[in-house]
């Protein structure tokens, strides 16, 4: 077993291969006129929600560059920040505060809805969370951010937690079952965004519980950012 100052010394040699490994790419990217690439880390949730609209207005910039996007929980994002892994991480925020050595900022907030496929179609637009509970769900398993706060969801409408539940981290798989029978979720409207367009999923106002999710960046705190990391946090704000 390793003592502390062995485990101190693992993380710096760690850290040195990663900056060694990244340092090596950036010089490559750099010979072909290319910025990055940008290293990004994040939650599924708030990955879907601002990483794709900042990565095509850089590009309708006319900037040229790479990216890195990896789908982690929030506490391997951390770890993943400490290591220099990524760069920037992209996750709920406002829960709870930063450790000292990780720097927070809010980018945007959305509204919490029921969301259900066709198999519900007839539940009403807006309805108490209470009326939901005995439905079939779908709801996440990781001990996250998510999870915490669809938790405080339920407390604020004084509503217990459902019984019968799906327990599911993926968003796709989710999504999926969702849409293809009577089971329902609560998701932020963002992360349904794309399948309530098109009809396939619809999201119902939930009446006792007008929670919004709040999704940011963290960063190490006292690190620069890369120029191309404060476009990148620059695009996700507008």
């Amino acid at each position: 077993m390793l003592t502390a100052a062995g485990i101190a010394l693992l993380h710096r040699a760690e850290a040195l291969e990663v900056l060694l490994r990244n340092a090596a790419e950036d010089v490559t990217l750099a010979r072909d006129h290319v910025e990055g690439p940008l290293r990004v880390g994040g939650t599924p949730g708030a990955l879907v929600s601002l990483v794709p609209d900042a990565i095509n207005r850089l590009t309708r910039a006319g900037r040229t560059f790479g990216v890195h996007v990896l789908e982690r929980s929030d506490s391997e994002c951390q770890e993943l920040l400490r290591r220099g892994e990524i760069e920037i991480a992209v996750v709920t925020v406002g829960i709870e505060a930063p450790p000292d050595d990780i720097q927070e900022t809010k980018i945007a907030s959305d509204p919490f809805s029921l969301i259900v496929g066709p198999a519900n179609h007839e539940l009403p637009d807006a309805m108490l969370l209470d009326a939901a509970r005995d439905l079939r769900w779908v709801l996440p398993d990781a001990a996250g951010a998510f999870r915490r706060q669809l938790n405080a969801l339920f407390m604020a409408a004084n509503v217990p937690l459902p019984n019968v539940v799906v327990r599911c981290d993926s968003l796709l798989t989710t999504k999926a079952i969702v849409r293809g029978g009577d089971h329902v979720t609560i998701l932020p409207n963002d992360v349904a965004g794309a399948e309530i367009s098109i009809g396939v999923l619809r999201a119902i106002r939930l009446i006792d519980a007008p929670i919004t999710r709040s999704i940011g960046v963290r960063t190490l705190a006292g690190i620069p950012l890369s120029r191309l990391a404060r476009a990148a946090i620059e695009a996700m704000r507008k």
